[in-house]
């Protein structure tokens, strides 16, 4: 397999290796300019289980608390994640401090832990190792854990205010349950009537993919600037929809020739038009990133 994947790369002298299960929209658009050589897979990890998405809003916590609790007792854990480490007056939405107290009372027999990122390191390592060792039935978190945490017994994400989350970072989160044996949930709770907000939820609701996740969120939020800071948003160059399959064909084959050109002649000395066009660009595109 070594060689094999050596044998694949031979032409290439990569300088970055980035690894991700969702792109943001600027990265995504940059594999379709050729920009990014891309390998893709598809597989999920040994022993992953499938995961139930549901989409619901907070009348329906009573039942869901009901069911927290029965996962508990059949010996599964849960997490229970929110957009705030404390009360905030200038937003609604939940916190780690209240609804821990909240849960702590709905839920009087279950081991209720806490995490986020103003507890000191230490106490917050220990409440992490609390909980994959099984000390814990339900961990109130922050987005502390939305990567590097490997609970296999876990079988619910319940992610409170899920509106508030980028679609990367909900599926990073869902990812935090079905590494065991046991069917698992991710409950996203919502009360946000906003279309576009409802169509992102929808979107995690829909897909279980990481690609096609972030695909729709190119869709959605736009490609940003792709020569500079901007990650999300349209591009101050528009003359193709990365969703045109005649459009993303001509892209790769342009970025062929472009490829095949540089390599022969890397300062463009003999193509002094291609060298205006190409500061045109890029002036136009620091003019809409600074924008």
């Amino acid at each position: 397999q070594r060689a094999a994947l050596q044998a694949k790369g031979s032409d290439l002298e990569p300088h970055l290796l980035a690894l991700t299960a969702t792109p943001i929209p600027r990265t995504l658009a940059l594999t379709f300019y050729g920009d990014l050589a891309i390998s893709t897979i598809h597989e999920l990890p040994p022993g992953r289980q499938p995961i139930r998405t549901e989409l619901r809003d907070r009348s329906a916590l009573p039942r869901i608390e009901t069911f927290l609790a029965s996962e508990a007792e059949a010996g599964r854990q849960a997490f229970v994640v929110v957009p705030l480490v404390a009360e905030s007056e200038a937003l609604t939405a939940a916190s780690a401090e209240a609804e821990v107290e909240r849960l702590r009372a709905a839920l009087p027999t279950l081991r209720i832990g806490v995490v986020h990122g103003q507890q000191p390191a230490d106490a917050r390592n220990a409440t992490m190792q609390a909980f994959a060792g099984g000390e814990m039935d339900l961990l109130v978190a922050t987005t502390v854990i939305e990567v590097g945490i490997d609970v296999p017994n876990a079988s619910v994400m319940l992610v409170e205010d899920a509106e508030r989350f980028g679609l990367a970072q909900l599926h990073q989160l869902r990812g935090r349950v079905g590494r065991g044996p046991h069917r698992s949930f991710c409950i996203l709770l919502s009360d946000a009537t906003d279309p576009l907000a409802r169509e992102r939820l929808e979107v995690m609701r829909r897909l279980s993919d990481g690609f096609e996740i972030a695909e729709a969120d190119l869709r959605l939020r736009g490609a940003g600037n792709l020569l500079g800071t901007r990650q999300s948003g349209l591009p101050p160059l528009r003359v193709a929809s990365l969703f045109e399959p005649r459009h993303v064909r001509l892209a790769q084959r342009a970025g062929e020739l472009a490829a095949r050109l540089t390599a022969a002649d890397p300062t463009l000395a003999s193509r002094p038009e291609l060298i205006r066009l190409r500061d045109d660009f890029t002036a136009a595109d620091e003019e809409g990133d600074a924008a």
